[in-house]
């Protein structure tokens, strides 16, 4: 690809330090940073930084503005576009401080850590930090790091011999769009602790959930047709007895009769 031409499957990149003359804005390929050269990684961080500032508490970053770009077409529309300016700022108040630093991790080495590698004790939290790291990155449209936060949760979770309470799902369905994958791996995850008989769960569990959000109640309820295999319910309307009676255990009664089905 020639210099300064343009590309739709790529990102822009900015050059703007004593090392490197300024050239404008073009396209690079947006590959994982492990694998770039020592050129491209040299370039990525040259140039003015950005002060990022993460959750309620304003926790601070400074990170080079090239790499932010290179990384997030969310960067670029946000702090790509004045390549004169030293230094730029942005704010990203209602993301969890636990979760940046993953990013972090990620935007300047390509990786996370595995979470099959740490204490059981540790499994846990690092997969709720996933969790939240998910939610960030779909706020900033980074997919390929968002598949590699969903994994290291799933995989978390089963090795930690847990999964995501009420507390945790909600959080989920108010943040990310409806078709994401996290809302599905969830609301799986729900049906799942329903349907299992040896779970304490039942469908009261999730009520914090259920209530305001259709859209959990929907996912929950197709997940457990689907886990059911095609099991289909007794018909309820051929039960015999008092089975929909409001009355006292043993009491004798009878109904009238009701219409043809």
């Amino acid at each position: 690809m020639r210099m300064g031409e343009l590309a739709p499957d790529t990102l822009h990149v900015y050059y703007c330090d004593f090392a490197y003359e300024p050239r404008g804005p073009f396209r690079m390929a947006s590959v994982n940073i492990a694998d770039a050269s020592a050129k491209t990684f040299a370039e990525l961080l040259s140039g003015p930084m950005v002060d990022i500032y993460v959750g309620e508490a304003r926790r601070h970053w400074a990170l080079h503005r090239n790499l932010l770009c290179h990384h997030s077409a969310y960067f670029q529309e946000h702090i790509g576009d004045d390549v004169k300016k030293k230094t730029a700022k942005l704010e990203l108040l209602d993301s969890d401080p636990a979760a940046f630093e993953l990013l972090v991790k990620w935007l300047y080495q390509g990786r996370i850590d595995d979470v099959s590698a740490m204490p059981v004790d540790k499994k846990w939290d690092y997969a709720h930090a996933c969790q939240k790291l998910y939610v960030l990155c779909d706020q900033i449209t980074l997919p390929q790091l968002k598949n590699i936060a969903i994994d290291q949760f799933r995989k978390g979770c089963n090795e930690a011999g847990l999964v995501p309470g009420p507390e945790e799902m909600k959080p989920i369905y108010e943040s990310t769009p409806p078709g994401s994958a996290f809302r599905k791996l969830v609301s799986k995850i729900a049906a799942r602790q329903i349907m299992d008989p040896e779970s304490t769960s039942d469908a009261g569990t999730y009520k914090m959930c259920f209530e305001g959000n259709a859209d959990f109640a929907i996912d929950v309820i197709n997940a457990i047709r689907q886990g059911a295999g095609g099991k289909l319910f007794e018909d309820p309307t051929e039960e015999v007895g008092c089975a929909f009676h409001e009355h006292e255990n043993g009491a004798n009664c009878h109904s009238g009769n009701g219409n043809a089905k």
